[in-house]
């Protein structure tokens, strides 16, 4: 109770672009380790769901995540899938999506090592906790969300951040989907979740090493 008081509307606001790169961070890492979805291959039998051979799998499946990389420059175009107008739509949207997380990591990354740079200087770290608090949210609020009703939680998440229904693929016009199940994308977010956790954990752990001599040499004032 005496660390929350110690709580100032500064380290509110910190503690925001904190989370900010945290959650990017996370979003980005998680959308470029590909062994989630190498192990969900056989983990979910989408060779067998889909029809297609596994390395064709792979093969659109890491042209797809390449696509999405802000360094990529040029249009999408599977190797052996067709893509229908309104699906290559839906994939420049996605792209954008990420391209902003990649935007906010890099601003908040910058923010953030000012922020440490000043606060060294005075001892006061303070904004550490409250960060290392607000990171806690996000896991509890999308973990009880998904643990409720995943298939919910997954189609309000398309109508917050698209304006059309072109994330409603058909299988006939845009056979990619039928290697991306909504489980692999289940896991995805839990990657995402447990990701925001552990640096929540890590930035708890770190309050507590920066303020241990700090409160010995208050014990002994």
């Amino acid at each position: 109770m005496k660390h929350l008081r110690q709580i100032k509307f500064t380290d509110v606001v910190i503690s925001i672009i904190v989370s900010l790169f945290i959650i990017s961070l996370s979003v980005i890492l998680t959308l470029n380790f590909r062994p989630l979805y190498y192990f969900d291959i056989n983990h979910l039998n989408i060779v067998e769901k889909s029809g297609y051979s596994k390395e064709d799998i792979i093969a659109n499946y890491d042209v797809l995540i390449e696509y999405n990389s802000p360094f990529y420059k040029g249009e999408l175009s599977f190797p052996t899938l067709p893509s229908s107008p309104e699906g290559i739509q839906h994939f420049e949207e996605v792209k954008d999506i990420f391209t902003l997380f990649y935007i906010i990591a890099l601003i908040t990354f910058v923010l953030t090592l000012l922020i440490i740079i000043y606060k060294r200087k005075y001892k006061d770290y303070t904004y550490v906790l409250t960060s290392s608090l607000s990171n806690i949210i996000l896991p509890i609020l999308v973990g009880l969300f998904i643990a409720i009703d995943f298939d919910r939680a997954f189609v309000v998440f398309h109508k917050m951040f698209f304006n059309n229904d072109y994330w409603i693929f058909d299988p006939n016009k845009d056979p990619i989907i039928l290697i991306l199940p909504d489980t692999f994308f289940l896991h995805a977010a839990l990657l995402i979740v447990s990701l925001v956790l552990v640096g929540s954990i890590l930035l708890f752990l770190l309050y507590l090493k920066l303020t241990k001599g700090k409160g010995k040499a208050n014990e002994k004032e």
